[in-house]
């Protein structure tokens, strides 16, 4: 096969022209400005302030990316003008010099704008990864910040959408909210609060992106107010079908000037929901094997745990167990299994891009520490029974 792949040029029919020919031809086209202020606008009509006054300083790092010119813009049209950005990372830099990898997810990445907020003293640190599609953030908390996770972002924002929109009577009817089925299981109980039907696609925000369409089809995306996914990706508009931390950053800063003109920080606000849902934690585990015989064990896995699923999770039964491989709801064959009891959730997958099998965890408990000893005691079954 790869004789036969070296054999082809790639190029051989590709049609080669000057820049002057093509530009005659309209086949090379520069975007302008207009484009970048459309989209500035499309984000701009989701907000949700009213035109309020938002008392808020903020620290921004777009992490050597792409999202400083966006993500300023947005954040003056909507009021906002004391942002600090952290200097060493505020130009483009493909080698990214600063953090061992630009990914909002990891605190070391966040690790400069945190030093900077210790100085600055910021109501939010906002943090966008390279391609400005994914946001992270990190809050006041005692003398120090506190990173919001991914599951706690989108709880909060769902929460924010529905309390908003329904205090401006903006609130469609039959309202859809969409997330994955690795995220967190508080977005059910959320959005329930609020009426709102919430569906869970495969991970990846295209299938986001595709609930959005199909509601366009049948003529109503005005249902969509959310869709996110519990690695850092939000979206609160159809202006586009992917995540977008423009409109991320937007929506985040409202929210916490929403929050702090009652009094409250965003750690107050997501301990708020805890209290009021129940103590969520969601922990994820990441298992490498390599090489050809690693792809045969990581197939070996997923083989026993269908034939041997467990029966039990942390001493409580399971009661639900789903082979998503079958096809499940109308959603895409994928080689993912969930087993479920009733306070406890376990998810595995082999990556589509590395040699890993992974392990989403979640718990609910009264208090964190106990949901998360609840995911280490099943991590540690599920590791010793499947992948030791």
């Amino acid at each position: 096969m790869l004789k036969e792949i070296n054999a082809l040029d790639m190029f051989a029919d590709v049609n080669i022209a000057t820049e002057e020919a093509g530009r005659a031809a309209g086949k090379i086209v520069t975007i302008g400005e207009d484009c970048l202020e459309a989209f500035l606008d499309a984000v701009r009509q989701r907000s949700l302030s009213n035109g309020e006054k938002l008392d808020l300083k903020v620290v921004y790092t777009p992490l050597n990316g792409a999202g400083l010119e966006c993500v300023k813009k947005i954040l003056t049209r909507i009021g906002i003008s004391d942002v600090t950005v952290v200097p060493e990372q505020e130009k483009p830099d493909g080698h990214f010099p600063t953090c061992p990898y630009p990914n909002p997810e990891i605190r070391e990445a966040m690790e400069a704008g945190l030093a900077l907020c210790r100085k600055v003293k910021p109501d939010l640190l906002l943090g966008t990864d390279p391609d400005c599609d994914r946001m992270g953030v990190a809050v006041p908390e005692g003398d120090d910040y506190r990173l919001i996770t991914g599951n706690e972002m989108g709880v909060l924002l769902l929460d924010y959408i529905c309390r908003r929109r329904l205090e401006n009577g903006t609130m469609p009817q039959n309202p859809v909210a969409v997330t994955t089925i690795v995220s967190t299981d508080m977005a059910d109980a959320v959005a329930a609060d609020y009426g709102v039907e919430l569906r869970r696609v495969l991970t990846g925000f295209k299938f986001i992106g595709e609930q959005i369409a199909m509601l366009e089809a049948d003529g109503q995306i005005d249902r969509y107010i959310f869709g996110f996914e519990e690695s850092y990706g939000y979206l609160s508009g159809g202006h586009v079908r992917d995540k977008d931390a423009v409109n991320a950053s937007m929506l985040c800063c409202e929210m916490t000037a929403w929050y702090k003109a009652k009094g409250m920080t965003l750690a107050q606000a997501m301990d708020a929901l805890y209290e009021k849902y129940g103590f969520y934690r969601n922990d994820l585990a990441s298992f490498t094997f390599e090489g050809a015989e690693g792809m045969q064990k990581m197939a070996a896995i997923m083989e026993d745990l269908r034939k041997h699923p467990p029966k039990a999770l942390d001493g409580k039964d399971v009661t639900r167990a789903v082979d998503y491989q079958a096809g499940v709801n109308g959603l895409p064959k994928s080689n993912v299994l969930e087993f479920q009891t009733d306070c406890a959730k376990v998810l595995v997958r082999p990556s589509g891009t590395e040699p890993k099998v992974k392990v989403y965890l979640s718990a609910r408990a009264d208090h964190m520490d106990a949901a998360r000893q609840a995911n280490q005691r099943i991590l540690k079954e599920i590791t010793e029974n499947y992948l030791g």
